[in-house]
């Protein structure tokens, strides 16, 4: 089945999954429960391509992961059906972006990898046990299993609680739908704070802003392909009620604390796109790589014809990331004097700064202030 897939795959796919099995899925997977919150020191960085393709035993490590007519009957979700090509159809008046998204490499993106900031206050345990919670709630309500290794992750693809296209597409949907929440709640009251205090803001609304914006174009791309039930509709309308209304409380007392536990959900959105990669990269999910690309993400993400699914998960996986470091990097400034520092480049210094148009200068969990041009 593999070799199939393989064989009809683009010649810019190939590389990516045969150097897949290899490169452990961009991260430690070595027990992953006992290496998962590590320090990024012990983080396995993912090879280049120039490493992974100079090696002459290049191939699949599981030739047999998946063959269908072995499979039981998956138990699937009933929270989000998938919809007809019909309706990934865009109506006359499809507007363009207002948020222009950046290009980004190929390199770039393959370079993103699952990393975690250790906590180090109170403040940053309160945020990211309560992530925690959320986190397995979350994974509950949408069949999600975490592997433990490579080996786990084929077993898992091999039984019934098997992720399959409709269990991916509700992990996403509820997902991206929370995950908007925070910049524009955040931006908004910033956006208050500037004209009462009659002051400028330093450029943080704009990034807020962006972010929520980011957020939920990625919704919407999924909202063309997968069809929430009556149940999952409730369901994120009681969760958006009460996670808005205690986000917008908390970031009036505590800033930095929502900030902070942003970026800890955000490691969790780079692992579950992470996943999600390495289970087509190995085979594992054939009939989602395959799923078709909506017209409004081609447009978002400047995507061609010859483009998959799996590449725009990429994108959607390096959006998490950048929203990873922005947010970690918030949550370490003094928000009420320091300036944005993701907003302009700071021009004649050699020092390496951050920068919302690329993932050259990308850290994972987030720059210290000290490092920063404020």
């Amino acid at each position: 089945m593999l070799s199939t897939l393989a064989n009809t795959h683009t010649e810019r796919m190939a590389p990516i999954m045969y150097r897949a099995i290899l490169n452990e899925c961009s991260y430690s997977y070595n027990g992953l429960h006992t290496h998962r919150y590590a320090s990024t020191s012990t983080m396995t960085k993912p090879e280049t391509k120039n490493e992974s393709l100079n090696k002459p035993e290049t191939k699949f490590l599981f030739p047999d992961a998946i063959k269908p007519e072995e499979l039981p009957k998956a138990r699937n979700t009933r929270l989000v059906s998938m919809r007809d090509f019909k309706h990934m159809a865009e109506g006359k008046f499809l507007t363009k972006p207002m948020f222009k998204h950046p290009v980004w490499t190929s390199e770039e993106m393959e370079g993103i990898y699952y990393t975690h900031r250790k906590c180090k206050t109170l403040d940053d345990y309160i945020t990211f046990y309560f992530m925690r919670v959320l986190r397995n709630s979350f994974d509950f309500c949408t069949g999600y299993l975490e592997p433990k290794d490579k080996q786990d992750q084929i077993r898992i693809a091999k039984s019934k609680r098997r992720m399959t296209r409709e269990k991916w597409l509700t992990r996403f949907i509820v997902l991206e739908s929370i995950a908007g929440i925070p910049g524009s709640v955040a931006g908004f009251l910033r956006h208050l704070q500037s004209i009462r205090l009659m002051r400028r803001d330093k450029a943080f609304i704009e990034t807020l802003l962006d972010e929520a914006y980011n957020e939920r174009m990625h919704l919407l791309t999924f909202m063309k392909l997968g069809k929430p039930g009556r149940f999952a509709r409730l369901m994120l309308w009681f969760g958006q009620g009460i996670f808005a209304n205690l986000f917008f409380l908390t970031y009036i007392i505590r800033p930095k604390i929502c900030h902070r536990f942003v970026g800890y959900l955000e490691e969790e959105a780079v692992l579950t796109y992470t996943r999600c990669l390495q289970d087509m990269r190995m085979g594992l999910n054939p009939q989602l790589y395959h799923t078709g690309i909506p017209q409004i993400a081609k447009d978002y993400w400047h995507l061609t014809n010859k483009d998959t699914f799996y590449d725009m998960i990429l994108y959607i996986r390096a959006d998490e990331a950048k929203h990873r470091e922005v947010n970690h990097t918030f949550a370490n400034l003094k928000l009420r004097q320091d300036r944005n520092p993701f907003a302009k480049d700071v021009p004649n210094d050699p020092r390496p700064q951050p920068l919302s148009d690329t993932l050259k200068t990308h850290r994972g969990t987030g720059w210290d202030r000290k490092d920063l041009i404020l």
